[in-house]
């Protein structure tokens, strides 16, 4: 097969393949701004020291997260969090429509095509569209560049639009992501086998997953409560100062693939459970659904829970910085010295933060509509067939939104507590105080005057207070209220479709 034919083939399609074009190139465009955003953060120059700036802060950008050298690297690994729930929209998106793609390509095989060229047309498909976001994502990044290059009176800058990443970091997000998006849908199809008489796959799993999950959640709480240690003891060696980051990266990704994959061991008990008390058909039928294919949650859920964790773990951490905050002035009333715990800057960066999580759970939300509609469109034949049999459309319905509940608030709740453990693991204590300070009870003339500063001047000796960090109950509430609603508008998206797909003209889809 020509390369012309194999490409004019992978664009081919209904409106339903074009969608899918499209919604994948968008996420690739997110993607493509997230990680070139994290690779102009670290493009930053560091400048030399010298007696006027001993901190070598870069004093061209307004905000410290980019002028202080120590915080750029967190920035930068906040950015690319962002790209998690964006690479898990574009793998639901890729699914969109995948039953009329998969009789599309029975017909090519039918018409005389090999089975790897079947896999080269659906593989083409996805990078195709990956590259065509990444390269419009290129653009809209230098348009921005320019159009945001607004110094303020101080010569100073809000963003980083004074830097450019390497060309080879630029192209190795522009042609590494669709490479992965393609390499990606060679291994989701490694499964499939492509025949003439249709589409098949392997033989299904006969037992629910295990519980092997809680492992790699176990190993990656571990993992940060080693951080604070590791920090404390090999700080000032340059032989494992390497030693903290990895716990910290390492363990991270452990529990959020812990947490992913558990989701698939809740769907499956919980599809137990309504097996063995659901009394009404429509919890019957979710409980079979659940039970037949209990990794959905995972794929469904993956992007959302990835942003409850980080979430939660920001979370816990902006409720150290604020008790860290408040022990320090209750420290200085104490000893009458003002001025302790008047800096904001934790506090306002957790803000930031915060915002950086509500646009992932957007994004999740996204990824979350594509797949339950996804979903009801692939079984629309079965749909149909149960209306037509007399099943009320309510009862389908109400099936569709226990099978998206009921893992739902268990894998919510899960995702928040992992988040909270990881954040108290690397501070669940805070402390303050310690050391003397000097002050002078008199008026402000005697203070001045050095012949008498000294005799009303006095050694206060600060006592050195511990504080557990409280839980941030209240904050967690609210992310999990947010999940909440977010799937439930998903549900409520997903049943407009339901109508449509329960039609008995559904009954004649092949």
């Amino acid at each position: 097969m020509r390369p012309t034919t194999l490409v004019r083939l992978a664009l081919a399609g209904t409106r339903t393949d074009t969608a899918r074009v499209v919604l994948t190139a968008l996420s690739a465009l997110l993607a493509t701004l997230a990680g070139l955003a994290a690779l102009t953060v670290l493009a930053i120059p560091t400048p030399a020291a010298t007696d006027e700036n001993q901190t070598r802060w870069s004093e061209q950008y307004h905000n410290a997260l980019l002028a202080e050298p120590g915080l750029r690297g967190g920035t930068a690994f906040a950015l690319l969090m962002l790209m998690i729930p964006v690479l898990a929209l574009a793998g639901q998106c890729a699914r969109l429509g995948a039953p009329a793609r998969d009789r599309r390509l029975v017909a090519l095989r039918l018409a005389g095509a090999t089975p790897g060229q079947v896999t080269r047309l659906v593989v083409l498909e996805t990078g195709v569209a990956a590259l065509l976001g990444t390269l419009v994502g290129l653009g809209v990044y230098l348009i921005g560049r320019d159009l945001l290059h607004r110094p303020d009176a101080r010569g100073q800058l809000i963003l980083p639009t004074d830097v450019l990443p390497s060309p080879g970091a630029l192209a190795c997000v522009v042609l590494g992501l669709p490479v992965v998006a393609a390499l990606a849908t060679a291994l989701m199809l490694r499964t499939v086998t492509t025949s003439p008489l249709g589409v098949s796959g392997k033989a299904a799993r006969e037992r629910g997953p295990g519980p092997w999950a809680g492992l790699l959640i176990g190993f990656g709480v571990a993992s940060f409560a080693l951080v604070r240690p590791a920090v404390d003891r090999f700080d000032d060696s340059e032989e494992l100062a390497w030693l903290a980051p990895l716990l910290f990266a390492v363990g991270a990704f452990a529990a959020m693939i812990g947490v992913v994959i558990g989701t698939g061991w809740i769907s499956y008990h919980c599809g137990r459970l309504l097996r063995r008390h659901a009394r009404r058909a429509p919890g019957l039928l979710a409980a079979g659904r659940l039970m037949a294919d209990p990794w959905a949650g995972s794929r469904t859920f993956a992007a959302l829970l990835a942003a409850l964790i980080f979430g939660a773990g920001a979370a816990a951490q902006r409720a150290y910085f604020a008790a860290k905050d408040q022990l320090e002035r209750e420290q200085s009333r104490l000893v009458g010295v003002d001025g302790g715990g008047d800096n904001p800057f934790y506090l306002s960066t957790m803000d930031l933060v915060d915002s950086a999580v509500a646009v992932a759970i957007l994004i999740a939300t996204g990824g979350l509509i594509v797949a339950l509609v996804e979903g009801i469109v692939a079984r629309r034949r079965a749909y149909a067939a149960l209306v037509a049999t007399g099943v009320p459309r309510a009862t389908l319905s109400r099936s569709v939104a226990w099978q998206a509940l009921t893992p739902a608030v268990p894998a919510i709740l899960l995702a928040l507590g992992v988040g909270t453990l990881l954040g108290r693991g690397l501070a669940a204590e805070v402390s303050a105080g310690g050391g003397s300070t000097s002050t002078c009870e008199a008026t402000a003339a005697l203070c001045a005057d050095p012949a008498t500063q000294e005799q009303y001047t006095r050694i206060v000796h600060i006592p050195v207070v511990q504080r557990a960090v409280p839980v941030p109950l209240e904050h967690l509430a609210w992310l999990g209220a947010g999940a909440l609603a977010a799937v439930l508008v998903t549900v409520g998206v997903g049943l407009l479709f339901l109508r449509a797909s329960t039609a008995l003209d559904e009954l004649r889809t092949t």
